[in-house]
Parts: structure tokens; sequence; C-alpha cells
């Protein structure tokens, strides 16, 4: 399986996929029939594409929703909810990104420090465990950058309750080896899977549900039996998202594209005089993934200065976005949380489809699910 960091090779992936939106996905959507390094058959395999938004959540849906109508497509379409739900949730619990960011730093300072867990963790990560479909995982990780969803859930669990590893430590490994690394979806799915998302109510990987959803290719010994939820004396405040003023410009203004959102279907009024491109961040990210995300960058930048008619102007960092834009306004669609690195000085503009989705997820994901046909049909989609 090839990512090409391009929006035509997500709109090509979209239209092949586009047929199985429907009955055939709700039917098949949590076996994972292996074939590393090849498009699956039964998921999409768009989230890198939707990550970056060089595909956005809004075409998919109303492919989905065209092609299968809701009933049918109800599967997918609540699989790309799960999307926005995350989002939205940690954009109004900021706090439990910073709580995450610190755990993952104490607990690699342990790893430093401590040889047992260093030995276990290294273990882990190189696919050495003898745990047999853990160890396959791990190495489809580091060597194709993506896994099956359902997988995911399977690993998380294992490295939690088996492994006795952070999650932290888990969630940091996901974030720096997938191309589809998402700050929201990664950090809340490993809290989930140790139940503290969910308090009390935590997610164990058994051999025998392993071994039916991957054809019998795997059967793991020694996995934990029961599994205690994680706990924590923290209750993250809670900040309704409210999206900032409409952005307005006038005279010459830049268009900025960062990793974070890479959509030119922007909202405003005036085509911009240049294109900021902003080169993706590479620390601590594995080689393909840093790769993925600068390409991508030039390939939206590319095709925002075609659509404009305007110039590309390269930035390597965000301290020199004032030198780069000399006394002209910027704007840049708004930086998901985690997903970019803050942008100084650089008025934003949130997507409608955000503006829609985001404060419905205050509590779980049901008041998303039952309240975005209302926000989606607003948006002028199927639902």
């Amino acid at each position: 399986m090839s990512h090409e960091p391009t929006r035509a090779a997500g709109l090509a992936r979209l239209d092949a996929f586009a047929p199985a939106m429907g009955r055939r996905y709700a039917a098949e959507r949590n076996h994972d029939h292996g074939r590393a390094g090849e498009w699956p058959a039964n998921v999409s395999a768009l989230s890198p594409y939707l990550r970056h938004r060089l595909v956005n959540e809004e075409e998919v849906l109303a492919r989905a929703l065209d092609e299968h109508g809701p009933d049918r497509a109800e599967k997918f379409v609540t699989e790309v909810l799960w999307r926005g739900y995350f989002r939205g949730w940690l954009e109004q619990r900021p706090a439990v990104w910073d709580r995450y960011l610190a755990e993952r730093d104490a607990a690699l300072a342990a790893v430093e420090a401590n040889g047992g867990l260093a030995r276990d963790y290294r273990a882990a990560v190189e696919g050495r465990t003898g745990i047999d479909c853990f160890d396959v995982w791990a190495n489809d990780l580091t060597e194709h950058n993506w896994l099956h969803n359902h997988t995911r859930m399977w690993f998380a669990s294992i490295w939690i309750f088996t492994l006795r590893l952070p999650w932290a430590l888990g969630a940091d490994f996901f974030l720096r080896h997938l191309l589809d690394g998402d700050s929201a979806s990664n950090t809340l799915s490993w809290r989930w899977v140790a139940g503290l998302h969910t308090r009390g109510k935590a997610y164990a990987a058994r051999a025998d549900n392993i071994a039916k959803y991957t054809d019998g290719r795997f059967d793991p010994k020694g996995l934990a039996s029961h599994v205690e939820p994680l706990t924590e004396d923290f209750e993250p405040p809670l900040t309704r998202f409210g999206p900032p003023p409409k952005v307005k410009v006038e005279g010459e203004w830049l268009l900025l594209l960062h990793e974070g959102d890479l959509a030119i279907d922007h909202q405003l009024p005036t085509p911009p005089a240049g294109v900021i491109a902003l080169a993706a961040r590479d620390e601590g990210l594995a080689v393909p993934v840093a790769a993925f995300r600068r390409a991508a960058v030039e390939d939206a930048s590319a095709r925002a200065s075609s659509a404009y008619g305007c110039p590309i102007l390269r930035c390597e960092a965000p301290e020199a976005i004032r030198a780069v834009a000399d006394r002209r306004p910027v704007v840049a669609p708004y930086v998901p949380l985690g997903n970019a690195p803050a942008l100084p000085g650089v008025a934003s503009f949130v997507r409608d489809y955000d503006a829609a989705i985001w404060p419905l997820a205050t509590a779980g994901f049901f008041k998303v699910k039952s309240g975005a046909p209302a926000k989606l049909r607003a948006l002028g989609l199927p639902a």
C-alpha cells in the first residue's frame, strides 16, 4: 500500500473505495486481512488524506451519502464523525493534551532511567515480545506507517494490560510512526482503550476475537485475562468551542498552508496575493511520516498557487512567518490542537464542518451522532 502525499492520490482512493462505503463496509470493516503494503479492500485507508485535509470530511461524507444513502452508509458516516468528535472533544478540553504531553515526557525519562522498562519498551517497539500478532503489527507500523483501526485497539490493549507499559509511550509510538497520526484521535483512542476516556470501561484484547477478525492468522498466547481500567485523579475543565470571529482582510493578504489543514477551498471573499508554504515539522517523526507531511505541504501549495495565480513563499518555521509576509496580513485555517505548531500573528478561520460538529462534542459520542444529521443537512449534505 502506497500513500502518495497528494490530493490526486486521495481522490483516486476515494473513487476506488466509494462503492464499498455502504453495506459491505458495515459487514467487513472489523476484519484485518493482513497483506501489509497493499490497499485493504474493506476499509477506506483515507485517514492520511483526511488527517492533513488533502481530502476533507465533507466530500467523503457526500460521496458515501450520495452513493448509498443515509441508512446503508450509516456505519461509514459514523466512523468519519468519530474523527470530528475526537477533535471537538479535545479542542474543548486542552488540559487533556497538556496532560498527555507531560505523561509522555515523564515516561520517556523513565525509560532512560530504568533498565527494565527500557528493555521491555524496546522489545515492544521492535516487535520482540513473543506475542505473535503484536510483533507483526509493531513491524507493520514501522515499515508501512499504517494499521487497521481494529488492530490499533488490540495493539493498545496488549501494550497497556499485557505488557504493562505506560499508555502515553504507546500513544507516542503511534503518533511518530502513523501517516495519519492525529493528536485528538490518537490520544483519545489510547485513553479510551485504557479506560480513561470512558471512565471505568477499558477495552480487552481477546485471543479468540483476534483470531476471528484476522482470519485465523494469529494465535496469541499470554494475553491478560482480566483488564482493570486505569484511573487518574484528573477532571479536565470544559471550555466550550466558539469559532473565532470571521476573518476580514483588506488589500493584499497571504494564505498560509500548514500540515494541520491543506485544503485550499477556504472561506474568504478575495483570493490571496501569495501562498506561504510552512514546512512541516520533522522532529521525532519517522522519516516516511516527515517526508509525507513535507510533500503534502508542497502539493497543496502548488495547487493553491495554480488556482489563485499567485506565488509560493516558502517558510521553514513559524517564527519566520512575519518576515516572509513583509507586513501583509496572513490568514490560515484554524490549527487543530497538537496537529500543527502555534502560528503567532496569524489570523485563522474555522471550517464550516468543524464549526458545525465540534460544539456537539461536549460529552460522549452519542450527542455528535444524533446531532450530526441536521448539521450535515445545513451544510448541503443529503444526511
